[in-house]
């Protein structure tokens, strides 16, 4: 069945503007000619036809080749175990390819978009039409309703003292338009920096070089700065009050470990005062020294047999965004045993991302750290399943520098129109969820639907990666992580480690106004252009990696699913491999024929060799995401306990526990930016 559908899609110009089966290859430029080939190849074996006799279409294009010739399987051995198990699934594809094959399909467009959503993307079912989005927003909000039992008898109270912000900064190579030299000293330290090869692809990281109006870094810890001044003119936070704020620094290239941390202190230094703030920049150097100065020495003291190899492996900033997000957070609970026992949370901000106090104040009553000072933070509540959930966690929302003089409660994320869905989109488009829980979860006011942020609240599942903290009891006591491998909604995929572990679940409550202004297209447009390939890879690793790693958690998929749906639930699906491989084809095609060549060959050999790693990982037997998750739930497990026994031995005044309290606040020392 799969094939007559396929078979019925490729021909239909409704999805193309020419059936893709038919494209000859001789009739294209000859730059285009090895894509168009290797996609002819692929879709025919999909539809079960002779596939043309091989061409040698050079070196270049051999991971391509591969990855594609890898998806015919892959796709047809998903395909038949999903029909044998699914009777709902087989009844879907015979649905589909009626409606294609008849009369209705070739004049009926809509009805051709749900019933192809009704099989790839059900997720996606009743998104377009506008009634729909209303009905479905409120069922929404009413799933995610919590019945507030006890509020947390000691809330927040001194955000500026109480709460370490975090922030990530993501550094890359210069770009061509950088200008070397523009601070001081900069130009010897860039000087001899030969990159070899990209390792990790982040959204858009600071180039080296930048110029000062566009570092992330600066104009996101210049944001707090100013965050800082308007509480003390307001008399929130007394006038000698300094917020502390710890960096990390994640590189694309290996070659920039040994400047990274040097770089960013000449710019802090040419670009301050910083008359607000504490900074504190830890680069992987850093976290290894943690480790192997404090951490290592307290586990052959305390816990002799456990072995701490796994410690390096999870504890640290570099790579994949979810193990730089997992430190970010787990160094709170470091600080609060070594550093300062007075800290009672975390919270983490994106670089490009403001607190616009002004409007905070004028449409919600509050500051910004005024927001923190919540008792439902920490409140013990019941979901609308009746489970227990700890609203452990917080979570905010962004708004668009450009839309924010309409309202700070404008959705950053919109309904795509139904014309304007391409191919690839018809089989995931998950900008139709993402503006659904938008609009339902992070733009919800305790104003409606009987939630009055007293009694009844909200529970947040899908987060951004900044605008969310979690108090360090919360993390002691539940102590979630994301996986190292994961490179795309870290933020999504740390609750996912305790969803439905210990009772009562850890959730994010939902804050009201807790909206912070994004400032991304304004602030770094050109390094968002050079990463715009890289990060639309990244979305179709996510769906490979979301799908497994909920399989590799100790519940049914089923219920994660559940309770993530629609919006980060719409990654986890039972047909990774189709769904990937089709949009990812579909995608190409797309691009194509509107004349996106040059973009359409980059994303081409670009998600090929980033893909086809996980392909032939996911796709040998065992699921990998299993032996990651056990490995780094032992290792962060081993983390806690550490700091538990450490926190115990320090109260006794024990020596070697004194001493490696000393030893951490010598390397916190050395973090600490000289400005």
């Amino acid at each position: 069945m799969l094939q007559k559908i396929l078979a019925a899609i490729l021909n239909d110009p409704d999805f193309f503007e020419k059936p893709v089966l038919k494209v000859d290859p001789q009739d294209l430029e000859p730059g285009l000619r090895p894509a168009y080939i290797l996609l002819q190849r692929f879709f025919r074996r999909l539809s079960g036809l002779p596939t043309t006799a091989p061409v040698d279409i050079g070196d270049e294009w051999k991971t391509a080749e591969l990855f594609l010739e890898a998806g015919a399987g892959a796709i047809k051995q998903e395909w038949e175990q999903r029909s044998k198990q699914d009777a709902a699934f087989r009844e879907s594809q015979q649905q589909l390819y009626c409606f294609l094959s008849g009369p209705a399909g070739a004049r009926d467009r809509a009805g051709k978009v749900r019933q192809v959503q009704k099989l790839f993307f059900p997720e996606g079912l009743g998104l377009l039409s506008e009634d729909d989005r209303c009905r479905q927003e409120r069922l929404l909000r009413n799933r995610r309703a919590v019945a507030i039992g006890r509020p947390n008898d000691s809330p927040i109270a001194d955000p500026a003292r109480e709460i370490l912000f975090t922030s990530n900064i993501l550094v890359t190579v210069p770009l061509d338009s950088a200008k070397a030299g523009d601070t001081p000293g900069l130009r010897e330290l860039v000087g001899g920096i030969t990159p070899g090869a990209q390792k990790y692809w982040y959204d858009h990281p600071i180039p080296i070089g930048i110029a000062a109006d566009r570092n992330e870094a600066l104009y996101g810890m210049r944001g707090l700065d100013r965050m800082m001044a308007y509480e003390k003119e307001s008399g929130h936070v007394p006038s000698d009050a300094r917020l502390t704020c710890l960096l990390s620094a994640s590189t694309t290239h290996d070659e920039l470990h040994a400047i990274v941390k040097d770089y960013f202190e000449l710019e802090f230094r040419a670009n301050g005062p910083w008359e607000n703030l504490d900074l504190f920049l830890f680069s992987e150097t850093d976290c290894r020294l943690i480790v192997e100065k404090v951490l290592e020495p307290l586990v052959a003291e305390f816990m002799p047999r456990a072995g701490a190899e796994d410690l390096l492996a999870v504890f640290g900033v570099d790579g994949e965004y979810g193990r730089h997000y997992s430190f970010l957070k787990a160094v709170a609970a470091f600080w609060q045993v070594f550093i300062d026992p007075q800290v009672k949370a975390t919270f983490k901000i994106d670089l490009d991302q403001v607190f616009d106090q002004q409007a905070l104040v004028r449409e919600t009553g509050h500051s910004a750290l005024e927001h923190f000072k919540t008792a439902l933070w920490g409140a013990e509540a019941t979901d609308n399943l009746g489970r227990p959930v700890r609203l452990g966690m917080i979570a905010g929302a962004l708004v668009n520098h450009d839309d924010i003089a309409q309202s700070l409660f404008t959705p950053d994320v919109k309904y795509p129109e139904p014309d304007d869905l391409s191919a690839d989109e018809l089989i995931f488009c998950s900008r139709l969820p993402q503006a659904l829980s938008t609009a339902a979860e992070m733009m919800c006011r305790y104003d409606s639907d009987g939630l009055d942020g007293i009694s009844r609240a909200l529970q947040r599942v899908h987060v951004t990666g900044g605008t969310n903290g979690i108090l360090i009891e919360a993390l002691r006591a539940y102590r979630p992580f994301t996986p190292s491998v994961i490179g795309r909604a870290e933020d999504q995929a740390y609750l996912m480690s305790v969803l439905f572990g210990k009772k009562p679940h850890l959730r994010y409550l939902h804050k009201p106004g807790l909206i912070m202004r994004h400032d991304q297209q304004v602030l770094a447009g050109e390094a968002v252009q050079a990463a715009s390939v890289g990060k639309m890879v990244g979305d179709y690793v996510r769906i490979l990696q979301f799908s497994y790693y909920a399989r590799a958690l100790p519940w049914p998929p089923e219920e994660t699913k559940a309770l993530l749906d629609p919006f980060t639930g719409c990654f986890i699906t039972a047909l990774p491999f189709t769904v990937v491989y089709l949009r990812f084809a579909f995608k190409i095609m797309s691009m194509l024929e509107n004349g996106a060549r040059a973009q359409a060959l980059e994303f081409m050999k670009l998600g090929s060799s980033r893909l086809l790693p996980w392909i032939r990982r996911l796709g040998a037997g065992e699921n990998p995401m299993e032996e990651v998750f056990n490995r780094e739930r032992r290792a962060w497990n081993l983390y806690y306990d550490l700091l538990d026994l450490a926190e115990g031995a320090l109260a006794r005044n024990h020596a070697r526990a004194g001493e490696a309290r000393r030893l951490a606040a010598e390397i916190i020392r050395n973090c600490r930016l000289s400005l």
